[in-house]
């Protein structure tokens, strides 16, 4: 009889604590939905991205927690292994993407068997409109990937706009979805040389890309300081050839000359 009465005493307390531990009032989760999904897929999937950090070929999608960090050993021992699928400054497109129940993965110019030699038709939103940025906006990157966004956790309820923030320390979508802010805050010399479609020093790859396009060719190369060079070449003989030459991530020097039918190559032309 004591027994049962002291449990009635302490079964009002058990009950306060639970409530103060679980209120009623605290809102549960919102699940990712199909109206979310397909806002992933049109916001995300056939978008550029410029790379910020050297992303390396895989077999496997290469791990990137949803707290924006990832396993830095795991990336370099692929890359090790398997080579670069971009480098810093790289132009890269979503060529894939796979939303499941607590990961989202997303392939990289066509994955591992990509070798950057599919073309492209971007387009991006402008007043709620699309339309395309420019035919000749390929990735220059060598390669492709892919990588799995990982939750931990049945995926939330989320925008693509929030995808790409957390992917935002490796990839950098803002270049190529707000184009037109992006021309207008490039220095004035460099507008007017994508308008003339020229190539000046200074300019990195994008640049380029918006301004003359893709090349006919690519060449890299080591320089004895051990700086990563690349000769991007334009042009079929006979006529005019211009090589543009990149040290890591800019335009170091931009040469002209005439080939003839076999092939070989006159003189630099005289700049005016």
């Amino acid at each position: 009889m004591i027994r049962s009465r002291r449990a009635a005493c302490l079964f009002p307390s058990a009950v306060l604590l639970a409530s103060m531990l679980w209120p009623e009032s605290a809102p549960a989760q919102l699940k990712l939905t199909e109206d979310d999904k397909v806002d992933i897929l049109r916001g995300i999937l056939s978008e550029y991205a410029t790379v910020k950090v050297l992303l390396p070929r895989s077999k496997k999608p290469l791990p990137f927690q949803s707290d924006g960090t990832w396993n830095k050993e795991i990336w370099d021992q692929s890359a090790h292994e398997f080579g670069p699928a971009a480098r810093v400054g790289d132009l890269v497109q979503v060529t894939h993407l796979n939303v499941e129940n607590d990961r989202i993965i997303l392939e990289i110019n066509n994955g591992l068997k990509g070798k950057g030699s599919w073309k492209d038709h971007v387009q991006v939103g402008v007043g709620g409109q699309t339309r395309p940025i420019s035919t000749q906006q390929n990735s220059n990157a060598p390669g492709g990937t892919s990588i799995v966004l990982l939750f931990g956790q049945p995926l939330p309820s989320m925008q693509a706009g929030e995808i790409k923030k957390i992917l935002a320390p490796v990839l950098d979508f803002d270049q190529q979805t707000a184009a037109d802010n992006y021309f207008d805050k490039l220095p004035a010399p460099i507008q007017e040389a994508i308008k003339a479609h020229k190539v000046i020093v200074g300019m990195d790859r994008d640049q380029v890309l918006l301004s003359i396009g893709k090349p006919r060719h690519k060449e890299r190369n080591v320089s004895s300081d051990g700086t990563e060079m690349e000769d991007w070449i334009y042009g079929d003989p006979p006529g005019k050839i211009t090589f543009v030459t990149f040290a890591g991530s800019k335009v170091t020097g931009v040469k002209e000359a005439y080939a003839d039918i076999g092939g070989s190559t006159a003189p630099p032309l005289v700049a005016k």
